[in-house]
């Protein structure tokens, strides 16, 4: 494999952890008050999407612009002052770059929101490539669209692509992009299926094992 593509929520920093209990216990109640929605329907959708996603399928109680003013200030202290970044990530993207492995942050959140984790944790000149499906000219996860984009940003051909994922709508992406998909499963997460990944993981140990595995015969 020639390059990683990072998905960043619930990858990189654990967001997802605050995410879901937001979306299910705040968000979610005041969107669609009616209706039992499972989080899982809406993770790892970009956040724009899943408004209309909700419309569509439950009616929701707010407008948009209420609903993505929701969504911004809940960001807005998640990732400044919350989340966490993912034990050996430093570690892991030294080695990758040790063995000139090209790296991406693919993703479903803004620009803005990834900017604020990739200043915090001093990751800003750690990758190649930041994608956000917000930038893309075609539908977000669970569509492929948003990892054949980030692969051609780096060069290289979808399936020469690891990917690393933790959403079923994630998973399901990279899947049908043709990637190899490493999902990273996390408590924070129900019901997940995880048959279109190729490999799946609980640890960040067991994470940055997979990955060099896949990419060990990268030129360094």
């Amino acid at each position: 494999m020639r390059a990683v593509l990072f998905d960043m929520d619930g990858v990189l920093v654990d967001s997802e952890d605050y995410w879901v209990t937001l979306e299910r216990e705040e968000l979610l109640p005041q969107v669609v008050p009616d209706q039992d929605v499972a989080v899982a329907e809406i993770t790892g959708m970009n956040y724009r999407e899943i408004y209309d996603y909700l419309d569509a399928e439950y009616e929701t109680a707010v407008s948009r612009e209420e609903f993505l003013d929701l969504f911004e200030t809940a960001a807005e202290t998640l990732y400044r002052d919350r989340v966490a970044l993912l034990e050996g990530t430093h570690d892991l993207l030294d080695e990758l770059e040790e063995r000139g492995v090209p790296r991406a942050i693919v993703s479903s959140s803004p620009h803005d929101w990834i900017d604020i984790v990739l200043k915090r944790f001093d990751l800003a000149d750690r990758f190649d490539a930041v994608v956000s499906a917000e930038e893309i000219d075609g539908p977000g996860k669970p569509e492929p669209d948003v990892f054949e984009y980030a692969a051609a940003e780096l060069g290289v051909e979808p399936g020469e692509c690891v990917v690393l994922e933790d959403s079923e709508h994630g998973i399901r992406a990279a899947a049908r992009a043709g990637t190899t998909c490493i999902a990273y499963e996390i408590e924070a997460h129900d019901d997940v299926d995880y048959s279109p990944a190729d490999a799946v993981v609980d640890s960040p140990l067991e994470l940055r094992d997979a990955v060099l595995e896949r990419v060990q015969g990268a030129p360094r």
